[in-house]
């Protein structure tokens, strides 16, 4: 029985928050949860730090800009010298 009761106040306290966060969420002037995202934060933005995912793509796309295959040549086949 005491079990059921801790349940109870846990899921309780959990609805509670839940209707607070919506309530400031619907009651707020363009209420949005806010960015939590390395993206949002505008000082590290300023600082050149980039989320995994962006500074990942940036890596690739300098890669391939390195890797140019104008002069790609190919080795002949011994067997048949072609």
């Amino acid at each position: 029985m005491e079990l059921l009761k801790v349940i109870l106040l846990a899921v309780a306290l959990v609805a509670i928050a839940m209707v607070g966060m919506a309530i400031t969420i619907l009651l707020k002037k363009g209420g949005k949860f806010p960015n939590t995202h390395v993206s949002g934060n505008k000082y590290l933005k300023s600082q050149g730090v980039y989320c995994i995912q962006t500074q990942e793509k940036l890596d690739q796309k300098k890669a391939w800009e390195k890797i140019k295959f104008k002069k790609v040549t190919f080795a002949q086949d011994m067997k048949t010298g072609k």
